[in-house]
């Protein structure tokens, strides 16, 4: 099996308000994705990173997750720091950038007005999320972004919410997998100082320690 068959179809029906955003963005933007956005990497990899949503400009224009905006700066970076990367990150789906053993997905798969999806959205998309998971038979480690997305990764595994706090730079264990939680990085976090290049790195340092290459 290959990340595609866990994919949400182009034309995703399930969520009326994100499909009438993004039709809405077809007509004016028709040349950007505007539509479900799918996983970046292999299915052999031993690293899932779970992010929130495509961002309006960014993954919704580009059709690859983390690319147009700056979470992806900071995200690509640290991955070609950490040996999760390779090649050269240009903000765009055919730039040389390729993932080492890792794959990228999101919470949600459609970008949601305001960047915020509702409970329900994030509900309705989470079997794509399970879907990525069980793809995935030498996966290892997620790394978590934010808290919808832990929340989602929990729930997707059949466990409780309660029972799995989220926190930046905490670490958990779901049956055969291992959580690691982080801010996300978002401009806003980074701006506020909420999370640091270097909280973030400390994230990815500790997998690497975890996922000897």
């Amino acid at each position: 099996m290959s990340l595609a068959d866990s994919d949400a179809p182009r034309d995703c029906p399930f969520c009326p308000r994100l499909v009438a955003f993004r039709e809405a963005w077809r007509v004016r933007e028709p040349h950007w994705h505007n539509a479900p956005v799918p996983s970046f990497g292999s299915a052999d990899g031993r690293l899932l990173i779970v992010g929130l949503a495509p961002g309006l400009r960014g993954a919704n224009r580009t059709g690859r997750p983390f690319t147009g905006d700056y979470a992806g700066d900071l995200l690509y970076d640290t991955l070609i720091r950490f040996g999760f990367a390779d090649g050269v990150f240009e903000a765009r789906p055919d730039d040389s950038l390729s993932l080492v053993d890792t794959a990228i997905v999101n919470a949600v798969r459609c970008v949601p007005p305001e960047n915020k999806p509702t409970t329900e959205e994030i509900r309705t998309c989470r079997p794509f999320l399970a879907a990525t998971i069980a793809t995935m038979p030498r996966l290892e480690i997620v790394v978590a972004l934010g808290k919808i997305a832990h929340d989602s990764l929990v729930v997707s595994m059949g466990q409780k919410m309660a029972h799995f706090a989220f926190g930046h730079g905490r670490q958990h264990r779901i049956g055969r997998l291992a959580i690691f939680d982080s801010y996300h990085c978002s401009r806003y976090n980074t701006n506020t100082g909420v999370l640091t290049p270097e909280m973030f790195r400390a994230v990815f340092a500790a997998v690497r320690a975890a996922l000897p290459a």
